[in-house]
């Protein structure tokens, strides 16, 4: 692949600019535009930049071992709790403006991270914007806040449950979908995927072996994440919001551990999928891993501003 194609890639990903593709390249837009116009070529150290925001924003299949090991320790030592965090107004804002934003962007939405805070900081109806989008961001705020209150109150007792995860899903899509709440009846496939869903009639007995496997105390708090977030989306027991509850089903496990939560971008989505399919097809988990460590390091970043 050309470094013209791995840029056409990356836009095409992200919907980055130009001008915001070359401020992540650390270039000038002049000196990026005459790279895709193939007026100059980019020096190595350039290349190499290319390659790494490459494969930052599509995925990789390769994982260095002893960044993975780095990664995981940085990890441990990120320690929040849920109550610390519904206590601070600030942290609790960015987490529900950045995780509303990003988790709905990565399912379609449209909506602007200045969007989503008018509608949920200032209750503000957007005209430009559809009611569906606008009410799947305060139902989102809604489920967040529900789950950090469960979580917190319910202390080292705190379990993932059948109920705790209807009772989510009903609180994600009210209003959205006729069956929230309700396990799928019905075959889906995911567009462009080639993993193999659950089958429907499988659902509740595959919930209970995921809530088993879940509430055994990890050795290795990423992979218990990567495992079990892998786990539950391939399992979709819902008929749509899978993605959504999924990773806050995510939150709650990381928060009850005592750290960060992983905050995944919404232009990492590629790379997200990509390495959700090499666990769940491959049994390679190792990439997923090393991208919820990251994601995690990234929240406590977010929250921390």
């Amino acid at each position: 692949m050309t470094y013209q194609q791995k840029l056409h890639s990356i836009t095409k990903a992200t919907g980055w600019s130009q001008e915001k593709l070359a401020q992540e390249l650390n270039t000038s837009f002049p000196t990026l535009n005459s790279w895709i116009n193939m007026k100059s070529q980019p020096r190595q150290k350039a290349l190499e930049k290319i390659d790494i925001l490459f494969a930052q924003i599509l995925g990789s299949d390769v994982v260095d071992d002893s960044e993975l090991k780095r990664v995981k320790n940085d990890v441990g030592s990120l320690i929040i709790l849920p109550g610390d965090l519904i206590d601070c107004k600030k942290a609790l804002d960015r987490l529900i403006l950045h995780l509303t934003y990003h988790t709905n962007t990565i399912e379609g939405s449209t909506m602007t991270l200045s969007d989503v805070e008018a509608v949920l900081f200032d209750h503000k109806v957007l005209s430009n914007r559809t009611a569906i989008e606008q009410a799947e961001a305060r139902n989102h705020q809604a489920a967040l806040l529900w789950l950090l209150d469960t979580v917190n109150k319910q202390g080292k007792d705190f379990k993932i449950t059948k109920r705790l995860i209807l009772d989510l899903h009903v609180r994600l899509m009210n209003g959205l979908m006729s069956n929230a709440g309700q396990y799928r009846r019905h075959a889906v496939r995911i567009l462009g995927s080639h993993v193999a869903l659950s089958n429907w009639q499988k659902i509740p007995e595959q919930m209970n072996e995921f809530i088993s496997s879940y509430n055994k105390k990890p050795m290795d708090i990423v992979d218990r994440l990567a495992q079990s977030h892998a786990m539950f989306e391939k399992m979709h027991p819902f008929s749509d919001g899978n993605g959504r509850t999924g990773r806050l089903v995510m939150l709650a496990q990381a928060l009850h551990y005592g750290i960060y939560p992983p905050l995944i971008q919404r232009e990492l989505k590629q790379a997200y999928y990509k390495y959700l399919q090499l666990a769940q097809v491959e049994q390679n988990h190792k990439p997923l891993q090393l991208f919820i460590g990251q994601s995690i390091k990234y929240c406590e970043n977010v929250l921390k501003v």
